[in-house]
């Protein structure tokens, strides 16, 4: 009778392991994805990419332990229609948003949230979405958001400091009350780490829209003391105080200390970020999930950033509203699951890719008739099964600005420059200091079709003619 209730109790000890297996188990067919873009974070904003001032070590750890981009683009070099190639996969030339202003996204367009959802993904947005209000076509729960907390228009984003936000709430975008005393940072960071413990045990999308470095120039009071000595002042030399010009108004409030700040804002993010890497070990995630992070353009000099003082842009020439590289060459890291560590890629990608390899990764259908391809096979250490013929920006904020990169060539061309085009080596040139388009008139020629061939108008933005 003994061995018969000892068997028993045995094969019920075995049954239950089996099951907590299985419940245990990783679903390795649908990763977590974890995409974390930065405001107007520099190409050498950060440690990894030659930043000599600014400690970033937690950005720099996970790009020691995952894949770091040399060679990755925004979408484009101001912020919502870079949002808009990230959410569609369409590039300038065929994106219906193509510059900044309050410009909502339509409904009906198959956007990179909505294609998670329909592939089982709960789907999660924090931070500054940019592509639309609660009252119009762009609101965030019109486009695959489950869940949404933090601002809708680039204007309002420009607070840190406001008396409210927005979040979804039983199926529609409402207002959120804030205490106007808070910074909004830290309050959307907290929101954004409870949505990764909320959804551990089931496949989920976060897209973490990060509103910092930006203007307004203000960084959260307790990492900016860091930057100040006894007295309150700056630890370093500020040389563009800003003072505001129309009170009121949506331009940013003064600041005394923008570098101090400027410091601050991205140290704060890069400890956000240690910290959203700890959670995921701490929940055993990071051997299933994706976490990316990168910037939605070059840096700014606006508010009172003085983006020399801490080589914002690297080599880069150019910054935000730019089409040389340092208004589009952002950082990238890749970092978890599968993604190899220690390792460089200097392929060119662009955010307008991410959402092919989001679904190839997380095997969903991709849309159809995007600009995007995959850099799945890079993602994982293998060779690239597909490169682009070339990346193309426009850009119309100064007129009507283009730019073509292919393979190591990189041709721009500006209206206020008189359409002339410019053409750089970037393997010889990273600078982007030499145009060579008088001593290779066939490459430019060429350059000059694709610009035409690569685009048509938008319902938005048309080239007058």
């Amino acid at each position: 009778m003994k061995k018969i209730v000892l068997r028993f109790v045995l094969v019920s000890v075995f049954l239950a392991l089996i099951s907590a297996k299985k419940e245990n188990e990783i679903d390795s067919t649908k990763p977590n994805i974890i995409y974390i873009m930065a405001d107007d974070l520099g190409y050498g904003d950060l440690g990894c990419y030659g930043q000599k001032i600014i400690p970033t070590p937690n950005l720099d750890k996970m790009a020691a332990e995952g894949l770091r981009f040399t060679d990755f683009y925004s979408g484009n070099t101001v912020c919502a229609p870079s949002r808009y190639a990230l959410m569609t996969g369409l590039h300038m030339g065929h994106a219906y948003i193509r510059g900044n202003g309050e410009f909502p996204i339509r409904t009906e367009e198959k956007t990179l949230p909505k294609t998670m959802k329909e592939n089982g993904y709960s789907t999660g947005m924090y931070g500054k979405w940019g592509l639309g209000q609660s009252n119009n076509s762009g609101s965030p729960e019109k486009h695959g958001w489950d869940e949404f907390f933090g601002y809708t228009t680039q204007g309002h984003a420009h607070r840190y400091y406001t008396n409210n936000l927005w979040e979804i709430k039983s199926g529609k975008c409402v207002e959120y009350k804030m205490d106007s005393l808070k910074h909004s940072h830290p309050v959307i960071t907290n929101a954004a780490l409870e949505f990764v413990k909320n959804h551990q045990k089931s496949p989920f999308f976060m897209y973490w829209a990060i509103t910092m470095p930006h203007a307004e120039m203000y960084a959260p009071q307790e990492t900016l003391k860091k930057y100040l000595k006894a007295d309150g002042s700056s630890v370093f030399p500020e040389n563009k105080p800003f003072i505001q010009k129309a009170k009121g108004g949506r331009s940013y409030r003064s600041q005394d200390k923008p570098n101090a700040n400027t410091a601050a804002m991205i140290d704060h993010m890069d400890a956000d970020i240690g910290r959203l890497i700890a959670l995921l070990k701490e929940l055993d995630l990071d051997k299933n999930t994706y976490v990316f992070f990168t910037s939605d353009n070059g840096p700014h000099n606006e508010g009172g950033r003085e983006m020399e003082f801490f080589d914002s842009n690297g080599k880069l020439k150019g910054f935000k509203r730019d089409l040389y590289e340092g208004g589009i060459r952002v950082p990238m890291i890749a970092w978890g699951a599968k993604v190899p560590k220690g390792k460089t890629t200097n392929e060119p990608w662009a955010n307008w890719d991410v959402l092919p390899t989001l679904t190839d990764l997380t095997k969903a259908k991709s849309p159809h008739n995007i600009d995007g391809v995959s850099f799945v096979n890079t993602l994982h250490g293998k060779k690239t099964s597909k490169k682009h013929d070339y990346l193309y920006w426009e850009f119309f904020e100064r007129g009507f600005d283009q730019a073509i990169r292919k393979g190591n060539w990189k041709a721009v061309k500006q209206s206020e420059k008189g359409n002339k085009i410019e053409l750089y080596d970037l393997s010889k040139d990273l600078s982007e200091t030499t145009d060579l388009a008088s001593k290779y008139p066939t490459i430019v020629a060429e350059m000059e079709k694709i610009m035409s061939e690569a685009r048509t108008d938008s319902e938005l933005f048309k080239v007058k003619k």
